[in-house]
């Protein structure tokens, strides 16, 4: 018989023509089998004449066999999906088994709906598993000392992502500021904003029908308090953080704020117990809030031959806190390609030698929710506007008035902000040491030895070791944070590090007040042991038993930072101007963080 093509595509256009089909090509014989394992679990109850929207997998790319099995089958073709060596089609309920013991079918399952998050920041920390659990951060309030929200053009925030999704109503239970330039706590920089829908936004303006990808936040009906301390061009001052950080303290039991986030930062000046700043977030976590705070954007930062190393800001340098770090995810839902972003700060700190940053979340060109077009951040960098086509169907590629996007610490840190949010709504019990005990312990911790950026504008290459003071415990983990039912007890404080000169290692300091005296924390005990905590590759030097500071090298003279080295221990640990506190940074009283040059992300 001759091969009419013309038919045949007439075919694949119309399940009606399947009787002719059988016809031509003698497709018989098809028959329930009572076989389901080819069959998604949801499919495997499906019954009736209805017709159900399935995705069938081949193990080789769809032949003319399949697709005339499924018009056979009563069903038609919707879409060629050669990704996955598949089909999109519509076929009725009952002939489903028909369809998935067809030859050479692999799986047939349920065209599922689904929803976008924080354009892949949420799934890369597996913020979706505690959605799908019911654990979104409801009755928990969550702190945001920054530039303050919105601006006079979204006051109210009728529609916004920050608001009750089914109600409308906003989610922001409390506003206050401490800038004098007659905006109250509006957000004109477009930082605070920014941030808030990186803990809390609930997708609003991205979802629908229309939508190609929606932009979520981490605690998506998290309350908001609004403590404005960052002016227009996003500069505070000490004291009015301190004071910020003072009201959410009276405020807690009212709001029920259980977290503060503080995306800004500035040099260390001193020891961590002088500095005012870090005293006012200790008094904070003493009150038990979790406070989290950026590591800083100095990792590039080489001036001393440091290689970035001991580059983190303040208030991030205090042991009691969770410092951030930034990870970059590559545009991919996925962490396993993530790398540490060159610019995220590295430890260890200035003048105390505190291992930090504690952790690392995504970081790097995160969308999230624009304060106003007329922002400054917006005005100043405005193709980090979000195009309405990268998120809407069939839209032209005008900017977005919803959504921005933005790169830096500042970003990682509300990430991990949401996360002890919903870790709080799932056990409000927990003291902030076993919120940051928890997440640190959970995090993911596998990591190349190395990774490499290259800066297409400077064509600057940037090496970063993924060692304890570059990421810290790992990459945040909130299903395995909340799946986990491991208690510390004890302090969860940041360990001290000290170099010993005699083997070229550095070393964790033992504390047996608190953190390293065997059944504390961070102690020898199976369930909080260090390598539990922070990893074995996190260990980079030697291991020496024995030591006077601990029991294995975090940093030594065997590994690439050896003594000999000409970025090694001797610059980092010697007597060098790096440890004099101000001629690092150069004197610098800057509030905030140097933002600007990461608007852009780095790939």
């Amino acid at each position: 018989m001759k091969f009419d093509r013309s038919l045949t595509s007439r075919i694949f256009r119309s399940g009606r023509a399947a009787v002719l089909v059988l016809g031509i090509f003698a497709i018989s014989n098809i028959t329930a089998f009572a076989d389901q394992s080819k069959l998604s679990p949801e499919l495997r109850r499906a019954s009736g004449n209805k017709l159900v929207n399935v995705i069938v997998q081949y193990n080789v790319a769809p032949l003319l066999s399949h697709r005339l099995r499924v018009l056979a089958c009563g069903g038609s073709i919707k879409k060629d999906l050669g990704l996955v060596n598949g089909l999109k089609v519509s076929v009725p309920a009952n002939r489903l088994p028909d369809l998935s013991n067809g030859p050479g079918v692999k799986y047939v399952s349920l065209d599922r709906n689904l929803s976008g998050a924080l354009n892949n920041s949420a799934p890369a920390v597996n913020a979706p598993y505690a959605w799908s659990q019911g654990f979104d951060a409801s009755g928990i309030a969550v702190a945001i000392i920054d530039s303050g929200l919105g601006d006079k053009k979204t006051a109210g925030f009728k529609k916004s992502d920050l608001n009750k999704f089914a109600s409308g109503a906003s989610r922001i239970v409390h506003s206050q500021s401490w800038v004098n330039d007659g905006n109250g706590t509006l957000d004109v920089y477009g930082h605070g904003t920014h941030v808030a829908g990186i803990i809390a936004g609930n997708g609003y303006n991205s979802t629908g029908a229309k939508f190609t990808q929606t932009f979520k936040g981490i605690a998506t009906n998290a309350n908001i308090v609004n403590f404005r301390v960052l002016d227009g061009k996003g500069v505070g001052t000490d004291s009015a953080v301190i004071d910020a950080i003072n009201t959410a303290i009276q405020l807690k039991s009212k709001y029920n704020i259980r977290v503060i986030n503080l995306s800004l930062g500035r040099p260390v000046f001193e020891s961590y117990k002088l500095d005012p700043l870090c005293r006012a977030v200790e008094a904070a976590y003493r009150a038990g809030i979790v406070v989290v705070v950026a590591a800083g954007n100095n990792g590039r930062d080489n001036t001393f031959g440091t290689d970035g190393y001991a580059t983190i800001t303040s208030p991030g340098n205090d042991p009691y806190i969770i410092t951030v770090g930034a990870m970059k995810s590559m545009g991919t839902p996925t962490r396993a390609d993530d790398q540490i972003a060159s610019y995220s700060s590295k430890g260890p700190t200035l003048i105390d030698h505190i291992a930090k940053p504690d952790i690392v979340a995504p970081g790097n060109k995160v969308i999230s929710v624009l304060a106003a077009p007329a922002s400054f951040l917006a005005t100043q960098y405005t193709g980090n506007l979000v195009p309405l086509s990268y998120y809407t169907s069939g839209a032209k590629s005008s900017s977005s008035m919803a959504y921005f996007s933005l790169s830096g610490t500042s970003m990682a840190t509300p990430v991990v902000s949401g996360a002890a949010a919903v870790l709080l709504q799932q056990h409000p019990l927990l003291t902030p040491d076993q919120v940051k005990a928890r997440l640190m312990k959970t995090a993911y911790k596998v990591f190349p030895p190395f990774s490499t950026y290259v800066d297409p504008a400077t064509n600057s290459s940037y090496v970063a070791q993924n060692d304890i003071f570059t990421v810290g415990a790992g990459y945040l983990d909130l299903q395995a944070a909340l799946t986990s039912t491991d208690l510390s007890v004890g302090l969860a404080k940041s360990p001290t590090v000290q170099f010993d000169p005699a083997t070229n290692n550095v070393y964790f300091v033992q504390d047996p007040s608190a953190v390293w005296g065997g059944s504390a924390v961070w102690g020898g005990s199976a369930v909080w042991g260090g390598s539990a905590v922070w990893g074995g590759n996190a260990f980079v030097g030697d291991v020496t038993q024995g030591s006077p500071w601990g029991s294995a090298a975090v940093w030594g003279g065997s590994a690439v930072w050896g003594g000999n080295t000409s970025t090694g221990t001797s610059a980092v640990w010697g007597g060098s101007a790096v440890w004099g506190g101000s001629a690092v940074w150069g004197g610098s009283t800057n509030s905030s963080e140097s933002l600007a040059i990461l608007v852009n992300g780095e790939y």
